[in-house]
């Protein structure tokens, strides 16, 4: 069931971020915008849209939620096989996506602390930070 879901979310997810699915989509809101006077703005066709939009977004979280689970576990086990074949690096880190923020943010900030008090990495960080 997994694997059959996995390929269904996928293809899913890769075809609705194709510029045809956008056009698609625009193409069905302009048609529902033009029977808007032959229906007379009812509240049926309102309901029509909302409830239409509504399914399809609710759907879409839970597909787009499985290709980036896949994609980021994909990402972490390349990155987890670079850290273990590249021969100076520390092989504690493989695994750490799985420790609490507050792990993470202490192994970032003695990473930094490792990275020296000169000023060009200072003025990096801060950079980064106003990024947020």
């Amino acid at each position: 069931m997994d694997r059959i879901f996995g390929i269904f979310a996928h293809r899913i997810a890769s075809w609705s971020g194709q510029p045809l699915a956008f056009i698609l989509a625009s193409a069905v809101i302009i048609g529902w915008i033009v029977t808007g006077p032959f229906f007379h703005y009812s509240d049926t066709w309102q309901l029509i849209i909302n409830t239409s939009t509504t399914i399809v977004t609710f759907l879409m979280v839970f597909l787009i939620q499985n290709a980036q689970n896949r994609d980021g576990s994909a990402i972490q086990a390349k990155l987890d096989e670079l850290i273990r074949a590249v021969t100076d690096a520390r092989n504690d880190f493989i695994g750490i996506e799985h420790l609490t923020e507050a792990d993470l943010e202490r192994i970032k900030t003695a990473l930094e602390k490792e990275c020296g008090p000169d000023a060009a990495h200072h003025q990096a960080l801060e950079r980064l930070i106003r990024r947020r």
